[in-house]
């Protein structure tokens, strides 16, 4: 089959090079840094071609370096010193079966599986499973554990959405826990402390009402075994007894810190922050015995007195002191209407496999746009890990973004075009712009007809249900605030609102956000499959697509789905507070090193800006259910790029 649309022969296609149009696997494998062995499911298609391989056009911006993995600057999640590994030149040792470039296999088990960014919460929620407890009560108290042991991506300050696949009703239902701003909060104040149009990161001004615990409670009244208290043992137990600090988590906590105790940090207040999440007056250091015995309190308080406690008792009551104090909006009436709610998932269809994504005012959309744009094209047959292959990938990124920065919104103030955007129709439309031989620019949204950092686990039990849940504070730990003795920091979830007049996501009191946290889930063939997130921003939905076409192109397991090298496409209109300005029409590609070079190369001939390799690729987790020799196996997976793990049994 040709390289391009399938079924789609009228559109350009780049003509090859019979010099060296079809690179065939053997030749791949070289060019990228010696693997040594590959899926031989993979097929032996071109990786890229000589007429792709040219000089970078005169004129285009090319960034800081030739190709992703030249940087001289350390990716950010290195500590100091680490610069004496960054070999081009060394990689992981020889596994002798699977990819090549697998950190591991992945975790099986018959009974239950569970993944999450660290190993105590993975335990958790393990633990939560053998006691008889369901996959939402695993997801909860793994959350619980989470946000004491992980809180520069979760908290009880945060927002939570869930997919779940409901073995009873069998079908997959979902959740939004997500808050709205403060009532009190008028778009003129909005305004005037607003710099540059943009809502500033940090402080009152971009806290929005908490959901997460909210979600938590919803989950638990209609799929919870365990009795509630039970969910939060063992995250009381460790905030009062410690838990070292891994590398990354460890790295990030003294990040943030640095960040908010700094001059002009527009945080209104910082003591109760430096008291939570240092250590003996200190940066947090990797290794440090880390406690909370504030948020221990806050989840006994929880435990006890349920989602009351924190939305109409003692918490919210801190909570309205608290900001009253520090001249903030967040009030006790703002969390007493807090509300989660169940949704109906968006879907696709993507090569026969139901896709799965959250709609309500989250980018899920943007996922299942980009598969649909993708499905257009043949990238089986391009090639994995190609230039063709990854071009497509990143112009359906392009796309979807500007739709997702013109539309995406709470549906409760304006009325998204989901159907419109979603179709296969226009699908179709938007890869038509798509050409294999240069780059689109410029790039604009699609017109709608006139009628119309963060944490990801996955857990699943013995009744075949799994739970698919993110969680977040936003950017990094969050606002920077932490209310009197209660443990946890605020999201700063509210910089996302648009100031642009007429912009479906523009601030109103009591609105909620556009969100970046979304879950995914997969069915095939009528049952459940993968129960999968990444982790990260704007990297959400660009991760959870590669995810997809790893595991439903390439054949890759959950886990070698996960370690294989990712692109990340930075740039899209100005809309929200998370759109960085300057990076030019065409944004900035930043590749992972184990990417072939050749594919770099060629990317970078097309005139792609690149940037270095920045450590900004997301964090992963999935479970997989699989029917084998008449049995139901898990498979879990976790991220190599970060401290998590999987476990089954």
């Amino acid at each position: 089959m040709a390289l391009g649309l399938a079924g789609r022969s009228s559109l350009p296609l780049h003509p090859p090079d019979t010099k060296d149009a079809m690179i065939r696997l053997s030749s791949f494998q070289e060019d990228d840094v010696h693997r040594r062995t590959f899926l031989a499911t993979l097929p032996m298609a071109a990786a890229g071609s000589s007429a792709l391989m040219k000089e970078p056009k005169p004129g285009v911006e090319t960034g800081q370096n030739q190709t992703a993995g030249a940087s001289e600057e350390l990716p950010k999640y290195q500590p100091a010193g680490a610069e004496r590994f960054l070999r081009p030149d060394v990689h992981a040792g020889d596994r002798p079966a699977g990819a090549s470039f697998a950190s591991r296999s992945a975790a099986l088990g018959c009974s239950a599986a569970a993944g999450t960014a660290h190993p105590l919460a993975t335990q958790t929620a393990i633990a939560m499973l053998k006691k008889g407890g369901s996959a939402v009560d695993a997801a909860i108290a793994a959350n619980a554990m989470l946000g004491f042991v992980e809180p520069t991506s979760s908290g009880l300050g945060g927002d939570c959405y869930a997919l779940l696949w409901d073995p009873h009703a069998k079908q997959v239902m979902g959740l939004a826990g997500s808050g709205g701003s403060p009532r009190s909060l008028s778009l003129e104040t909005v305004r005037a402390r607003s710099k540059n149009g943009v809502i500033p990161p940090l402080g009152a001004i971009s806290v929005s009402v908490p959901g997460a615990l909210d979600a938590w409670w919803t989950l638990h009244q209609r799929y919870g075994r365990l009795k509630w208290a039970e969910l939060f043992e063992p995250a009381i137990h460790f905030c009062r007894t410690g838990s070292p600090v891994p590398q990354i988590i460890g790295y990030y906590i003294k990040r943030n810190m640095a960040i908010f105790l700094r001059p002009g940090s527009g945080v209104e207040e910082t003591a109760n922050a430096a008291q939570t999440y240092q250590v003996d007056g200190g940066p947090v250091q990797e290794y440090d015995v880390f406690r909370n015995p504030d948020l221990a309190h806050t989840y006994e308080m929880i435990a006890q007195g349920g989602r009351d406690a924190f939305y109409d008792g003692p918490i919210a009551q801190t909570i309205d002191q608290y900001f009253k104090r520090i001249g903030g909006w967040l009030s006790a009436e703002d969390l007493r209407e807090q509300h989660a709610e169940w949704v109906k998932p968006l879907v696709t269809n993507y090569r026969g496999v139901d896709v799965f994504a959250m709609g309500a005012n989250t980018q899920g959309l943007a996922t299942l746009q980009m598969l649909n744009i993708i499905s257009q094209f043949d990238i089986r047959q391009m090639g994995f890990q190609s230039a063709p292959a990854l071009h497509v990938q990143i112009e359906a990124k392009r796309l979807a973004y500007e739709d997702r920065a013109r539309y995406y919104a709470d549906p409760h103030f304006s009325k998204v075009p989901v159907e419109w955007l979603n179709s296969m129709e226009y699908a179709q439309e938007r890869a038509k712009l798509i050409r294999l031989d240069r780059i689109l620019n410029p790039v604009y949204p699609g017109q709608a007809p006139s009628h119309g950092d963060t944490t990801y686990f996955c857990t699943a039990d013995a009744d075949g249900m799994m739970v698919s849940m993110i969680q977040s504070n936003f950017r990094g730990m969050g606002s920077g605030l932490v209310a009197d003795g209660l443990g946890f920091m605020f999201q700063d979830r509210g910089q996302l609102f648009s100031l642009q007049d007429g912009h479906p996501n523009i601030y109103a009191p009591g609105k909620r956000p556009f969100q970046t946290i979304i879950p995914g889930f997969a069915m095939k063939d009528g049952a459940p499959w993968l129960a999968y997130g990444v982790m990260g921003g704007d990297m959400q939905p660009q991760g959870q697509t590669q995810v997809i076409l790893n595991r439903v192109d390439y054949g890759l397991d959950v886990q070698a789905a996960g370690d294989s090298p990712r692109w990340h496409h930075e740039g899209s209109s100005q809309s929200m507070g998370e759109d960085r300005p300057g990076l030019g029409p065409m944004g900035v590609l930043r590749l992972e090193t184990g990417i072939p070079e050749a594919t770099q190369k060629a990317l970078l001939a097309m005139g792609w800006p690149m940037g270095p390799s920045d450590g900004g690729f997301g964090r992963y987790q999935c479970v997989e259910l699989r029917q084998q020799s008449g049995s139901r196996v898990y498979a879990a997976g976790s991220e190599m790029r970060a401290d998590g793990v999987a476990l089954a049994y």
